[in-house]
C-alpha cells in the first residue's frame, strides 16, 4: 500500500532527508537496471521523453508484478536520489531560461491567468464528478482532481479530513497519464510548429573544470535554500533559483551535458512509476476508473484552452500546451527541453497555476465542501 504522505511542507523535507527502513541495494540496482533499459527502448522505439517515460513504465510494471505476484509493495526510491533527480532538472531548466520571458509573461498576463482560472474550474468539476460518481467524500474528491501541485494537496490531505491514500493514488494518476500521454499529443499534432530540441542524450557538449565544480554546489545550495524556505518540489524550484543567480553572473553561458539531463529525467519517470501500488489499485478500482475517464476529458480541454492562447497571443502551440497541462512541472519542462520550445515560458507558466493552487487551494476546497454539504451535516462526507 502506498505509504502515508507527509502533513506538511517541512515534514516532506524532513522525510526525503531519511532512509527508508526498507531499503535494498539489490532492490535499487534492479530498478536502475529496469528504468535504464526502459529509457534505451523507448529511444530506440522513438518515442518522445523516452528517457522519462521508460523509465515510468518499467516502473509501473515492477511495481505491479511485486504487488500482484509476490504480495509485497514496490519500495521506492531513495529520497535523495529522487531529491538529486529534481535537482538535475533545475539545472537544465535554469540552463535554458530566457529573461525574455518574464516580459512576455507580464504582457500576457490577463489571458495566460484567464486560462489558468478556466483549466483550474474544470478541475474543480472533475472533483464534484468524483464526489458524485466515485464514492469519495467531498475532501478527498476534491484534493484529489486539484492539478498542480500534488505534493501540496497529499501533505494537506490528512489535516482537511480527507483520505490520505485515495488523495496520493488519484494525484499521482494524473501526474502518471500527463506524462504519459500529453508528450506524445504535442510531439504528434505540434511539432511542425517549434524547433528541434537543442538538447540530445547522444550529443556531446564541453564542460570545463569551474563548471564542472559550479554544478554539485548549485544543486546542493538549491536543496538547501528549498528546504529553508520551505518551497514546494523543494530540489526542483531551490535550484532553479540558485542557479538563475549564479548563471547570471557566470562569465560563460553554461550548458548541461545531456547524460546529466538523461539522469534527471530517469530518476524522476522512475520515482513516479514505482508510486503506484496494486494494493491501493485493487481497493480504489471504481475511483481510479471514473478518474481516468475525467482526465482524459480533462486533458483535451487544456489542449483547447492552450490552442485558444496560441490564437491570442501567437506563442508557439507546443509550449502553450505544456504550459496549461493540468500537473507534472518536472516532466512539463523536460518535455519543452527535450521536443523544443520556450522553456522559459512554460516554467513561467505552470510555476504561476502551482503556487496560486497552493495559496488559494486548502481554502477552496473547504469552501467548496462547505457548499455542497447537506443541510445539517458536517461537510466531510
Amino acid at each position: 500500500m502506498i505509504p502515508s504522505p507527509p502533513l506538511s511542507l517541512a515534514a516532506e523535507s524532513a522525510a526525503e532527508s531519511a532512509v527508508d527502513p526498507g531499503f535494498s541495494w539489490g532492490d535499487l540496482l534492479l530498478q536502475l537496471l529496469l528504468a535504464t533499459l526502459g529509457g534505451w527502448l523507448f529511444a530506440r522505439w522513438q518515442v518522445p521523453v523516452a528517457w522519462l517515460l521508460g523509465p515510468m513504465a518499467l516502473g509501473i510494471l515492477y511495481s505491479l508484478v511485486r504487488g500482484s505476484l509476490l504480495g509485497v509493495a514496490s519500495p521506492p526510491l531513495p529520497p535523495v536520489l529522487i531529491m538529486g533527480g529534481r535537482s538535475l532538472l533545475g539545472l537544465v531548466a535554469a540552463s535554458r531560461f530566457s529573461p525574455e520571458t518574464l516580459g512576455f509573461a507580464a504582457t500576457y498576463a490577463l489571458p495566460l491567468l484567464l486560462c489558468i482560472g478556466l483549466a483550474s474550474g474544470l478541475s474543480l468539476i472533475n472533483g464534484y464528478l468524483l464526489w458524485r460518481w466515485a464514492s469519495l467524500d467531498r475532501p478527498t474528491a476534491f484534493l484529489s482532481a486539484i492539478p498542480g501541485a500534488s505534493f501540496g494537496m497529499v501533505a494537506m490531505s490528512e489535516e482537511m479530513g480527507a483520505d490520505a491514500i485515495a488523495v496520493t493514488l488519484l494525484q499521482y494518476l494524473r501526474v502518471l497519464m500527463v506524462a504519459s500521454l500529453v508528450p506524445n499529443l504535442a510531439h504528434w499534432l505540434f511539432q511542425a510548429d517549434t524547433p528541434p530540441a537543442a538538447l540530445s542524450l547522444g550529443a556531446t557538449l564541453p564542460l570545463d573544470l569551474p563548471t564542472a565544480l559550479l554544478l554539485p554546489l548549485c544543486m546542493a545550495l538549491g536543496i538547501g535554500l528549498g528546504r529553508v524556505l520551505r518551497l514546494p518540489a523543494s530540489g526542483f524550484l531551490g535550484t532553479l533559483v540558485v542557479a538563475l543567480v549564479v548563471f547570471s553572473l557566470w562569465s560563460q553561458p553554461v550548458a548541461i551535458p545531456p547524460p546529466l539531463f538523461g539522469a534527471g529525467l530517469l530518476t524522476v519517470g522512475l520515482s513516479i512509476g514505482l508510486r503506484f501500488q496494486w494494493a491501493a489499485l485493487r481497493t480504489l478500482i471504481k475511483a481510479v476508473l471514473v478518474d481516468v475517464g475525467l482526465i482524459l476529458v480533462l486533458i483535451l480541454c487544456c489542449l483547447a484552452i492552450a490552442y485558444g492562447f496560441h490564437q491570442v497571443t501567437q506563442v508557439s502551440t507546443m509550449t502553450a500546451v505544456l504550459g496549461f497541462t493540468p500537473g507534472g512541472l518536472e516532466a512539463m519542462v523536460a518535455t519543452v527541453i527535450e521536443l523544443g520550445g520556450n522553456t522559459g515560458l512554460v516554467l513561467a507558466m505552470q510555476m504561476t497555476r502551482m503556487f496560486t493552487i497552493l495559496l488559494i487551494g486548502p481554502g477552496l476546497v473547504a469552501w467548496l465542501v462547505r457548499r455542497t454539504a447537506p443541510p445539517g451535516s458536517k461537510g466531510g462526507s
